[in-house]
């Protein structure tokens, strides 16, 4: 882990953005919970996407499925049979590891040592595996003869490669027998497809038309690290589009677009985000791409868009006997739609906003770490903060504090010096604090001092809502 991303991980937890889930016990392997910071941080964020994907277009609407679904909602998908991991084990020191994975890493280390004629021909070999018949011999075979040692015992050692299926099977009834057995969803994608029928109708859809869901998605993962980056309980922001047989990919870039904008706009810097092209497609789709952002711990996937075919409705289909064609009024046709797919991690967006808010810099011959959230994002948006303790100041701040709570999150601090406040609301990520002292309660007026800039205007109070509303309206990335 680099250091940046352990003072990221360091700051998370000390100023109250996410936790070590069970900590008191010794916690539990990949699982944390959202602190108070967090928590507003999610949900800023489900809220801005909901109104991009759902509110923002007619043809969409959204629905909330069951975390537990009919058994053979998986069977109908292939999760039973495909959903698996290439997984092997370091003999000596018993970890486990994806294969893939370890040659990527592979890869990653010859380019660095300048060797790109090796590391592509060794890239091109694992695009090769994994389009391969016999996938985990073909990986086992790559790292072999590339003499991949582990990661962390520096061995090379290994079992054969084998699959490993990532979800998370329970029992339903007083009864624990093999009739009885569920699974934890380890996708919210199937709780809208099965439901194709019933948001159409009641939402007097006509294709195409979307379904959007925020939910909860279980995987057991192989190696869950990396913080919050990969976790076994996660949470998935998706809408899957539904379009005319043949028009899929017009969709699929008109996603694309829109789906890049929303990380843009969300304050992400341009070149912090790339597109990568699968180089194997799942056995649903015709069309993959992720936007991946540069973490500390290198380029990784926030959100894939996918061009799914008709291969779930179809699928669905034939295993429940129920129709899920669509009769088209304009064509005068049935046929099972096409389904593009946007797809991002809720968990994986706010690990991705807390590596780009994270600046440290150079303040007077001092330091000052500071989350340059957006301020639409950032969970506090105002500091009220009265000079002192006394004089009505307090009294002053709690009356404007109330103007400006109909608006926007605030908080209230009087204790510590001035300048010691600013820092705490600096590295909390605050866009914006308001500083009450002895001439606000001569004129009324009021300091706003800027998150970025540290520069400080005086503004009267009954303009501050008016005065922040315009202020985060023009907000740009620093």
């Amino acid at each position: 882990m680099s250091d940046l991303f352990e003072k990221i991980v360091s700051l998370s937890k000390r100023r109250g953005f996410i936790f070590q889930s069970s900590e008191i016990y010794g916690g539990l392997s990949a699982t944390y919970d959202y602190g108070p910071l967090g928590v507003e941080l999610k949900r800023n964020v489900t809220q801005r996407w909901w109104n991009a994907m759902v509110h923002r277009h007619e043809n969409i609407s959204g629905i909330d499925a069951a975390i537990l679904m009919h058994p053979t909602t998986w069977k109908a998908s292939g999760h039973v049979d495909a959903f698996a991991d290439p997984l092997i084990d370091d003999k000596t020191s018993k970890m486990r590891y994806r294969a893939d994975q370890l040659i990527e890493g592979h890869v990653d280390r010859l380019r660095r040592k300048g060797k790109d004629e090796d590391a592509d021909r060794v890239y091109q070999a694992l695009v090769d595996a994994l389009n391969a018949e016999d996938m985990p011999k073909a990986l086992y075979d790559i790292i072999m003869s590339e003499e991949i040692r582990s990661p962390d015992s520096g061995m090379f050692d290994w079992t054969e490669v084998r699959e490993f299926n990532l979800m998370f099977d329970t029992t339903v009834g007083p009864v624990a027998n093999p009739d009885n057995k569920i699974y934890l969803r380890p996708e919210t994608a199937q709780g809208i497809f099965v439901n194709f029928h019933n948001v159409r109708e009641t939402g007097r859809h006509q294709v195409p038309f979307g379904i959007a869901q925020i939910g909860k998605a279980f995987r057991n993962e192989i190696v869950a690290r990396q913080f919050i980056f990969r976790m076994r309980e996660f949470e998935q922001m998706e809408m899957q589009y539904f379009v005319k047989p043949g028009a899929q990919m017009e969709a699929f870039e008109q996603w694309r677009e829109e789906r890049m904008q929303w990380h843009l706009d969300n304050g992400i810097r341009a070149s912090k985000l790339r597109w990568h092209e699968h180089e194997k497609l799942a056995h649903y789709a015709d069309a993959a791409q992720d936007i991946q952002y540069e973490f500390p711990i290198g380029w990784q996937e926030v959100e894939g868009i996918h061009s799914r075919t008709d291969f779930d409705l179809q699928a669905h289909q034939e295993y429940s006997g129920k129709k899920m064609e669509y009769f088209d009024p304009q064509s005068q046709e049935k046929y099972i739609p096409y389904v593009v797919e946007t797809s991002v991690g809720l968990d994986r967006t706010i690990l991705t906003l807390l590596c780009e808010a994270y600046r440290e810099e150079e303040v007077g011959g001092e330091s000052r770490t500071v989350m340059k959230f957006h301020p639409r994002l950032a969970p506090i948006t105002v500091g009220i903060l009265p000079l002192v303790k006394k004089g009505g100041m307090p009294e002053f701040a709690h009356k404007v504090e109330d103007t400006l709570k109909e608006h926007f999150n605030t908080f209230y601090d009087e204790k510590g010096a001035i300048g010691r406040r600013y820092r705490r609301m600096d590295e909390v990520g605050t866009p914006y604090c308001v500083t009450v002292d002895g001439e606000s309660l001569e004129d009324g007026t009021v300091t706003v001092r800027h998150r970025d800039s540290m520069q400080q205007e005086r503004i009267a109070a009954d303009q501050l809502a008016g005065y922040l509303i315009n202020q985060i309206a023009d907000w740009k990335i620093d």
